[in-house]
């Protein structure tokens, strides 16, 4: 279960150095693909495939597709090296504004990505009492 927020800088090739409380649990060899809300995700193998076994399970309505779409033509696997780092596409470091800063943040089974920019401005984060509340018809209550 992945926690916690973390920043970096990403140098002048692109790489950035994974988290070392992440980068346990995403292993040597992860993959990256859009998320929701402007961000990336990043999955560990094993979370990948159940990912990929809900996505196949879809539907085959035009929604369902697109998802299906959406995720995998953007998913790439990444590499840490020696130190850590890895390289996240250009493709999609520009899709979601990750220019120099990205923040890390754990979210359970997987890591989001955001520009920093973006996280620090809580443009795409909803009001969380207010999700909170309609969370207690899933019964979830805090």
């Amino acid at each position: 279960m992945f926690m916690g927020t973390y920043e970096h800088g990403i140098d002048a090739k692109g790489r950035v150095i994974i988290p070392a409380k992440l980068r346990d649990g995403l292993g040597e060899s992860f993959v990256v693909t859009v998320g929701l809300d402007g961000c990336l995700y990043a999955y560990p193998m094993d979370e990948w495939e159940v990912f990929l076994t809900k996505l196949k399970e879809l539907p085959g309505t035009k929604e369902a597709r697109a998802l299906q779409r959406t995720f995998m033509a953007n998913a790439a696997t990444c590499d840490c090296d020696k130190q850590g780092r890895t390289l996240i596409p250009a493709s999609l470091r520009e899709r979601v504004g990750i220019d120099k800063d990205i923040v890390f943040i754990g979210v359970l089974g997987k890591v989001e990505l955001w520009s920093k920019e973006r996280y620090d401005s809580g443009d795409d984060i909803a009001d969380i009492d207010e999700i909170a509340d309609h969370m207690s018809e899933f019964g979830l209550s805090f």
